[in-house]
């Protein structure tokens, strides 16, 4: 067998030295990657068949509001059509910051309703950031605008791209916030994105119903909110990671 010259001795022994201290290097890396934080398992915010968890907006129960539990989904049905500013609509006793929200829902034929976040209990009316969910068929507030239809951020930012089911069917929505990211999805679709601080938004939100209320914008730890709008609505399988 030829023998291996010293030359090449050491740079094999130099190469596996290097190889050796460059793994022992990346072990702690790889420790503290593991252990970024995550988000929870997701939580159930309805039972399926109990209000646990909800209550009014500035109430202490839901006890004086419209929402029943009906074949484990939660239900206001048909009204008066008009909106309450929150006289009528329930809270989670919880609040949270940011989060991954998912949830299914349906409206009636002519039906307008919506999910907020980043609600304050600090006004008379129950504000914070809607998603939309309507008939864009049929409801007349729909033909303002896109920024007024399903899966805007309502009266402030329209959707895009969506694949809608028609009233009377369940859709599957999302709501994403992450650091100063928001975004808004439908059925398996991602139809909207914000930056919360962003000068779009704001440039946005002055041309809303919302530019005289300072906070609106901001990502405060708050409540989720079911609309009751006056229509018939239902909502169901309501999870979120936080």
């Amino acid at each position: 067998m030829p023998t291996i010259p010293a030359v090449y001795s050491r740079v094999a022994v130099l190469l596996l030295s290097a190889t050796t201290v460059a793994a022992v290097a990346a072990r702690p890396a790889a420790r503290q990657s593991a252990a970024a934080p995550a988000r929870s398992s997701s939580v159930a915010l309805f039972d399926g068949k109990t209000l646990n968890g909800w209550r009014g907006y500035q109430k202490p129960d839901a006890v004086d509001t419209r929402w029943v539990v009906t074949d484990g989904m939660l239900c206001a049905g048909r009204a008066d059509g008009k909106d309450t500013h929150g006289a009528r609509d329930i809270i989670t006793t919880e609040t949270f910051d940011q989060f991954e929200l998912t949830w299914e829902w349906r409206v009636a034929e002519g039906a307008n309703s919506g999910l907020k976040y980043f609600v304050l209990e600090d006004m008379d009316s129950a504000i914070g950031h809607e998603y939309q969910m309507i008939d864009d068929e049929r409801h007349p507030d729909a033909k303002i605008g896109p920024q007024r239809q399903t899966a805007a951020l309502y009266d402030v930012l329209p959707a895009t791209n969506r694949p809608m089911k028609p009233a009377g069917q369940f859709n599957q929505s999302k709501v994403v916030v992450s650091g100063m990211t928001v975004e808004h999805w439908l059925n398996g679709t991602k139809v909207l994105q914000y930056e919360l601080g962003s000068a779009a938004l704001k440039q946005a939100i002055a041309l809303s119903k919302f530019k005289d209320i300072p906070r609106f914008g901001t990502r405060p730890k708050s409540h989720i909110l079911l609309q009751d709008h006056g229509d018939a609505v239902c909502f169901r399988n309501i999870q979120i990671k936080f």
